[in-house]
């Protein structure tokens, strides 16, 4: 496959795809792809009507359940929302909740992967 039909694949998946595809990268290849998801994802999304049409173009995060790293991932929940310690604290306590809504597909990717390195179940919608 050349470059270009690569991106025009990515430009054609849905937020789950991708997800799928980014975990079966790191599994694979042994690396983290937070920021090249950014890059990879960002870039062609701009151009193409097509992808914009597959995919919705906001989404909201979804934290299902904390996990076992509770305290880190209030911290981790802290630094993407921007919120006091406390308003975090009551967020993760209130699960299901929305962790970050109206925001585009690509965050919300980064947002998730983050949240799960803490144990987190997460949704995206």
């Amino acid at each position: 496959m050349t470059t270009e039909q690569i991106l025009e694949a990515v430009d054609s998946m849905t937020v789950k795809d991708l997800h799928a595809l980014v975990k079966a990268l790191e599994e694979k290849y042994g690396v983290s792809a937070q920021a090249a998801v950014a890059m990879a994802v960002g870039a062609p999304a701009g151009g193409a009507a097509g992808g914009a049409a597959a995919a919705p173009s906001t989404v909201k995060v979804i934290l299902k359940s904390a996990g076992q790293q509770k305290v880190q991932l209030i911290k981790k929940v802290k630094d993407i929302t921007g919120k006091g310690l406390k308003e975090c604290k009551e967020l993760v306590d209130a699960i299901p909740a929305v962790v970050k809504e109206g925001i585009s597909p690509e965050e919300a990717i980064q947002i998730k992967a983050q949240l799960e390195e803490m144990g987190a179940e997460v949704e995206l919608q």
